[in-house]
């Protein structure tokens, strides 16, 4: 666990803050009988901090990216679909030449 996972769940943990503040501030005002007009302020900062946070964790802890290159030693076979019938072989992509020198690893 990187500390960009705990800044995403302590983020995600603000953001449940603020929705539980909201629904506990709406039922005051129920109880009050006023109308609804808006979140209150600190609700509305703990919202915008919940959304850096989430949004920090996001771009802080990326998943390891692969090559989309046929022809790249990452690129292997995993498994073929179960349902063939959806497997299509007569389209617009016979036309484009084919490299036959693929390297495939299983």
């Amino acid at each position: 666990m990187g500390v960009g996972f705990v800044v995403g769940v302590f983020g995600g943990l603000v953001l449940a803050h603020a929705a539980y503040s909201t629904i506990q501030y709406r039922g005051m005002l129920k109880i009050v009988e006023e109308e609804f007009s808006g979140p209150p302020m600190n609700v509305v900062v703990e919202l915008l901090l919940g959304l850096a946070l989430c949004t920090w964790a996001g771009l802080a802890v990326p998943a390891k990216f692969l090559s989309i290159l046929p022809d790249s030693d990452e690129n292997r076979i995993v498994y073929l679909p179960a349902n063939l019938d959806f497997m299509i072989f007569n389209h617009r992509g016979k036309i484009l030449p084919t490299n036959t020198e693929l390297k495939f690893k299983i």
